[in-house]
């Protein structure tokens, strides 16, 4: 009970006193009533005024009781007194205390499901209200920027360096339509994402059947490997078609020549010669684009067995026997530390080994030296080295040679007959054995090609 309705009630005690005192004073001095009678006078004309000004301090108690049954309409009926106000006040005040209870327990638990939902996203969440200023942002949006955790009540360029976020955030909040752009975010890691902003709706607005904008959610979507997977499709379709291209084209001239006249003249069997050459190039560059599409398909299945790595390395050296002979160049295999058995595909494995032997001989100079070696690293994998003593590869190149048809010498690769996708192969091979590939160098002195294989355990 506040202190305006006890001075009410003081003052209209006070009033009754003074009244009831007053009427039979009147009564007893002037009128010669009997105390008896006149107090009984002073009793019925005080409380009838009491009666009164009850009522009206009673009226504001009754609006509110009602109003508190109408936030708890099902204890509407269930008063326990009907004259009794305070006792169906605190009742009905008793019931809304309990339901609000229950909103508090229901509006903490969505918030925890909200947060478990935004902890559980891989993408970004920032959530800014009407005025632009953040409001929260999840961990995943922390983890991407390295923002600190208390960033509320600031704008989104005071955290995150981009003009572009800033503008179509306010773009959002003040038009209230999605809106989506990509953001480059430099930096080592260069990142790229893509960012989808929707209104946060709130009431309509005074007057209007549009809903006021109280604020947006940005989501952030990492696109950098899908830019990057489609940077590798367009560079490889480009590469396809200039691979085709250049023999294709060779062979249309030349056999064009040929149906002008050419055919019967002394330079046919030559210009045959060519055309069949640079028909072999295309069924291999064909062969070689089936061969990768079959390993990078979900279908691919690797036929895994026991093998002797000296006898894989021995049958490999037999097969590029012939081109090393041509070209002047030694092969041969170091001592291995002891016999080794490997678990893999024997026609694959041989073909991993073929191409890195290929590649040593193709590119080492004549009179050169090529050398297989292996080492066990743990118990569980061995390690196998091509090495040469050719004209090697440059620092910047050696992290993309395992791409499909990057050359670091296109005009010798082209001349000695590559399709440029033989270490790209080698690479899905080797990883599709749970291996890993990669290759050191150093410009003039030669290039040694390293690749992990595992080990057949005991249990195999």
């Amino acid at each position: 009970m506040n202190l305006r309705f006890r001075s009410k009630l003081l003052a209209l005690f006070l009033f009754l006193i003074i009244l009831f005192a007053s009427v039979q004073g009147y009564l007893l001095y002037f009128s010669k009533t009997s105390w008896i009678l006149a107090s009984f006078i002073g009793v019925l004309i005080s409380g009838f005024i009491a009666f009164f000004f009850l009522r009206v301090l009673i009226r504001p108690i009754r609006r509110i009781t009602e109003l508190a049954f109408q936030f708890t309409p099902e204890s509407k009926t269930e008063k326990v007194f009907p004259d009794d106000e305070l006792v169906n006040l605190s009742k009905a005040i008793r019931e809304m205390g309990n339901q609000l209870q229950k909103k508090i327990v229901e509006i903490s638990q969505e918030k925890e499901y909200l947060q478990a939902v935004l902890r559980g996203m891989i993408e970004g969440v920032l959530v800014v209200d009407e005025k632009g200023r953040i409001r929260m942002i999840n961990e995943a949006l922390q983890d991407l920027f390295a923002l600190p955790s208390d960033v509320a009540d600031k704008f989104p360029l005071e955290v995150i360096r981009n003009a572009q976020l800033e503008s179509t955030i306010r773009e959002v909040v003040q038009e209230g339509r999605n809106l989506a752009f990509e953001m480059d975010v430099p930096g080592v890691d260069k990142k790229i994402f893509e960012v989808n902003i929707v209104p946060i709706l709130g009431g309509p607005v005074a007057g209007s059947v549009d809903r006021k904008v109280s604020g947006a959610i940005a989501v952030f979507h990492d696109i950098t490997r899908l830019k990057e997977l489609e940077k590798i499709r367009q560079d490889f379709v480009a590469n396809v078609s200039h691979e085709l291209r250049t023999p294709l084209t060779t062979i249309k001239g030349y056999v064009e020549t040929l149906l002008e006249g050419a055919l019967k003249e002394e330079v046919a069997p030559q210009f045959l010669q060519i055309i069949n050459r640079h028909t072999d190039r295309l069924t291999k560059i064909v062969e070689d684009l089936l061969a990768l599409s079959r390993i990078e398909s979900r279908e691919f299945r690797l036929q895994l067995e026991g093998i002797s790595l000296a006898e894989l390395i021995d049958d490999a050296l037999d097969f590029v026997k012939g081109a090393a002979d041509r070209n002047k160049i030694s092969i041969s295999r170091a001592d291995l530390p002891g016999p080794i058995l490997i678990q893999g595909d024997r026609n694959h494995l041989e073909q991993v080994l073929t191409n890195l032997l290929d590649n040593a001989i193709k590119y080492g100079h004549e009179g050169g030296r090529v050398t297989v070696s292996a080492i066990e690293t743990d118990q569980k994998e061995v390690r196998i080295a091509v090495q040469d003593d050719g004209m090697g590869i440059p620092k910047e190149d050696l992290h993309r040679i395992f791409e499909r048809f990057y050359r670091v010498d296109k005009g010798r690769s082209k001349e000695l007959g590559g399709t440029g996708l033989g270490l790209s192969i080698v690479k899905h091979i080797v990883q599709a054995h749970g291996g890993r590939v990669w290759a050191t160098s150093e410009p003039g002195k030669g290039s040694t090609f390293h690749c992990t294989l595992p080990i057949k355990s005991e249990t195999h």
